[in-house]
């Protein structure tokens, strides 16, 4: 057990976002920004973290803070895709479903309409929140570049853009 005094607003950090950080500066490593002495070392000092805040310092030096490659590679994108398909079809199953049930019904009302739009919706939100993981974000998005990492703002996730913190 550790006898470090937490500081009043320090954090634990998990260890899904110890092994996040490891996947940055493993990427890092395979694109040749940091040496494989240097990688090696910055991986320990990752898994030795105890605080999140020990842990951006590591990425810091990285374009983007290293976040931008672990959405850029080919295993990512197939990734995303399979994961948009695998959403699309659950919406279609469910579509015709509730369109079969509304043939069968005897009302004239298309209640189906209302359903049918929040699974439009959905299948669009993931398509751009898959497509600003990437920085490719065409509403004027840039992905994890700007005000920083998961923070609001220019640089920050689509459905936070208008929005004062």
């Amino acid at each position: 057990m550790s006898t470090d005094q937490p500081g009043p607003h320090r954090i634990r950090t998990s260890d899904a976002e110890r092994e996040q950080y490891a996947r940055i500066l493993r990427a890092a490593m395979a694109e040749g920004r940091l040496s494989l002495d240097e990688g090696e070392e910055r991986l320990a000092r990752v898994y030795a973290a105890t605080y999140r805040d020990e842990l951006s310092p590591l990425t810091a030096d990285l374009p983007d803070g290293g976040r931008q490659a672990l959405y850029d590679t080919p295993e990512a994108r197939a990734e995303a895709r399979t994961g948009f398909r695998r959403h699309i079809g659950v919406a279609a199953t469910v579509a015709a479903v509730l369109l079969g049930l509304w043939l069968l019904s005897p009302t004239h009302f298309f209640w189906p309409l209302f359903p049918l739009l929040f699974l439009g919706f959905g299948v669009l939100r993931r398509r751009r929140w898959a497509r600003w993981q990437r920085g490719g974000d065409r509403w004027g998005g840039s992905g994890w570049s700007g005000s920083g990492w998961g923070t609001a703002g220019p640089g920050g996730p689509p459905w936070s853009r208008g929005r004062s913190h």
